[in-house]
């Protein structure tokens, strides 16, 4: 089940237990997931093009399988970060979404502005911002700094 979070303009942000729930509706959106950065999940966000997807690294693990769907999306020039499995709960794109710290990121996320240790709204704002999608008050908003 997907829950869409923010609307900015035609972009969403929505969050995703699972990035198997990926469909069709999604395309375009950014999309904040609880699952595993590995191979696997990144087949999902290739056959639905997003903005940009957030994942978790599960601890990174061997031959850094956790993360190396980064990579492959890269290769489409799609941004992919991955939080610290010990910043957020795996399987829970909410606890991502407020508590995710950057551990990872691909080159199409860095260019971007994303960095290692940032948080994930911070993120998501750098990449919506740098891709065209957010003027310098919505990525405020989006990385809950505005007004608050």
């Amino acid at each position: 089940m997907a829950k869409v979070i923010m609307q900015i303009g035609a972009r969403r942000i929505v969050l995703m237990d699972s990035i198997s729930y990926v469909d069709e509706s999604d395309q375009g959106a950014f999309v904040v997931s609880g699952s595993h950065g590995g191979a696997s999940s990144a087949r999902y966000v290739l056959a639905v093009p997003l903005a940009g997807v957030v994942f978790n690294d599960a601890g990174i693990g061997k031959d850094n399988a956790g993360i190396a769907g980064l990579a492959m999306l890269d290769a489409q020039r799609i941004p992919a970060l991955a939080v610290a499995y010990t910043s957020a709960r795996i399987g829970d794109a909410a606890d991502t979404w407020e508590h995710g710290i950057i551990s990872a990121c691909n080159v199409s996320a860095a260019v971007r502005g994303v960095r290692v240790g940032m948080a994930v709204r911070e993120a998501a704002a750098w990449v919506l911002r740098e891709s065209g999608f957010l003027t310098a008050a919505g990525a405020e908003d989006a990385a809950g700094k505005g007004g608050r």
